[in-house]
C-alpha cells in the first residue's frame, strides 16, 4: 500500500512510500484511508520545525486529520465494516499522569503523551491504517466528503467546553461571541457559536475570497477592520482566538464585557515583540473578573461532541470549507499554501 511519510528534523523530507499492508492487533480496527486533512502543524513538520519519529527509525507516516472506512472490526467493539471513522490523535503516556489516567490526555501534565503523525506514532496518511477501537469515533455517513474536519472541530469543541467551565464560576449567559481568525478553526468555532444561539462575529485580515461568504452563510457577521475597533463595536462576552497574533491576543484581553472569557487556540511565534500596557491589561482582568485560558488538543468526549456539531451543520456549507482536494501522488501541492485556501485535503483513495 502507499503511504505519505515524513522524516522530521533539520533535514526534513516527505515522500510516498510503499509499505506492507497493516494487520490489526487485538481490539483494533482495520481502516481503509479515504482522506487526510493538512493543517499548520503538518506544514511545520514538513519544514523540519517539529515532529518526532517512532523509536528505531527516522521517518513516520504523516498526518493526523484522518478519515477512513472500517474494513474489519473486532466483535463487541461497536464498529462494523462500512462505518465512517476518524482516529483520535493523542494517546496517554505509558505511565499515565493523573489527567491521562482519567481520560483527559489532552491535559497531560508530564508531556510524555504520544500523537499519531506528530510525536512518536505513525499517522493516518496511508491507504490502510489501524486504530484501537477505543480511539476511533464514528461519523454520520453524510459527512464522507468533509469528515477530515472532525479533528479540528474537536479542538473547537474543547475550546467551547473550556469557556463553559470558566463561565460556570458564576451566573453566565453570554450573548455575543467574537472569533478572531477565519481559518478552519475559526470558521468551525463560528459554526459552533451560531449553533449555540450566540450573536457571532468573525474577524480576519482578508476582505475577499471564500471566508467572508462562508461567515455570512452561517448567519454570522464578518469583519476585516482593526481589532480594537471591532472589539469596541461588538463588545463580546466570549472571544475564541484562532490567529496566535500577539497584537490580537492582547487587544482581546481588554476587549470583552465584564466577566468575559478569552480562549486562546492559536499558537504564537516566539521572538516577535510588541509594546503593551501591561498595567491596563492586568487592571481590566482583575476588576472585571475576566479570564484568559489556553486550549489545545482534544479527548474522546470532545471528538464525540464535534461529531454532533458536524452532523447538525449544513452539508453544503461544510463542503465549502474544503477548498482544494489533491491526490496522494501530488501531495506537495497540499503543502504549498494558496491565498484562498481554507482547508486542503489529500485524497488517499484516488477520488
Amino acid at each position: 500500500m502507499r503511504a505519505l511519510t515524513v522524516r522530521p528534523g533539520p533535514n526534513a523530507s516527505m515522500k510516498v512510500r510503499e509499505l506492507p499492508h497493516p494487520s490489526p492487533g487485538p481490539g483494533e480496527l482495520l481502516v481503509r484511508g479515504l482522506a487526510l486533512g493538512v493543517c499548520g502543524t503538518d506544514r511545520e513538520i514538513a519544514d523540519g520545525q517539529y515532529g518526532t519519529a517512532p523509536a528505531g527509525r527516522d521517518w513516520m507516516v504523516a498526518g493526523h486529520e484522518s478519515l477512513g472506512r472500517v474494513e474489519q472490526a473486532p466483535p463487541g467493539s461497536g464498529f462494523s465494516p462500512g462505518d465512517l471513522v476518524v482516529g483520535v490523535v493523542r494517546r496517554p503516556d505509558p505511565e499515565p499522569c493523573g489527567a491521562c489516567a482519567r481520560g483527559h490526555f489532552d491535559m497531560c501534565r508530564n508531556g510524555r503523551y504520544r500523537e499519531r503523525g506528530i510525536k512518536e506514532l505513525d499517522g493516518y496518511g496511508a491507504e490502510y491504517w489501524t486504530v484501537e477501537s477505543d480511539y476511533a469515533v464514528t461519523l454520520d455517513r453524510r459527512l464522507e466528503r468533509v469528515g477530515t474536519l472532525l479533528e479540528p472541530t474537536s479542538v473547537v469543541a474543547k475550546a467551547w467546553r473550556q469557556v463553559d467551565l470558566v463561565g460556570a464560576r458564576s451566573w453566565f449567559e453570554p450573548r455575543r461571541a467574537l472569533v478572531t481568525g477565519a481559518g478552519p478553526i475559526g470558521l468551525l468555532a463560528a459554526l459552533t457559536g451560531v449553533q449555540r444561539g450566540l450573536e457571532t462575529h468573525v474577524l480576519d485580515r482578508v476582505d475577499r475570497g471564500p471566508k467572508p461568504a462562508l461567515v455570512r452563510e452561517l448567519g454570522a457577521t464578518y469583519h476585516s477592520g482593526d481589532v480594537a475597533d471591532v472589539l469596541d463595536t461588538v463588545r463580546p462576552d466570549v472571544v475564541i482566538e484562532a490567529t496566535g497574533a500577539a497584537r490580537v491576543v492582547f487587544a482581546a484581553m481588554s476587549g470583552t464585557t465584564p466577566y468575559g472569557v478569552l480562549c486562546l487556540t492559536g499558537v504564537s511565534s516566539a521572538g516577535r515583540h510588541i509594546t503593551v500596557d501591561a498595567g491596563m491589561v492586568n487592571r481590566d482582568l482583575v476588576l472585571e473578573n475576566d479570564v484568559v485560558v489556553g486550549s489545545v488538543n482534544a479527548n474522546l468526549d470532545h471528538y464525540r461532541e464535534a461529531a454532533d456539531v458536524l452532523a447538525r451543520a449544513d452539508g453544503t456549507w461544510l463542503d465549502g470549507l474544503v477548498t482544494r482536494r489533491v491526490p496522494l501522488e501530488r501531495f506537495r501541492e497540499a503543502f504549498a499554501a494558496r491565498e484562498d485556501d481554507v482547508k486542503v485535503v489529500i485524497a488517499l483513495d484516488g477520488e
